[in-house]
């Protein structure tokens, strides 16, 4: 399983550049650079805390992983 730092920065960085694609979408329909921005900030925020949770949830699904050897030396 990898560390919960790594699940931390993957997210945060995944989420970084969706929330400017979010934002911008909201300011191409706006018009409005403070709620494109709101938008974009709230958007990042919440799908962060999902994608994390996400993430740490599959982590602890065996299916589709490698198996571990039966003895390790």
């Amino acid at each position: 399983m990898e560390a919960r730092n790594r699940s931390i920065a993957k997210a945060a960085s995944y989420r970084f550049f969706g929330s400017l694609i979010t934002a911008g979408i909201a300011l191409l329909l706006t018009g409005e650079w403070d709620l494109a921005l709101g938008v974009g900030a709230l958007d990042g925020v919440a799908k962060m805390a999902a994608y994390f949770l996400h993430e740490r949830v599959w982590a602890r699904i065996p299916w589709g992983m490698p198996k571990r050897p039966d003895y390790e030396i």
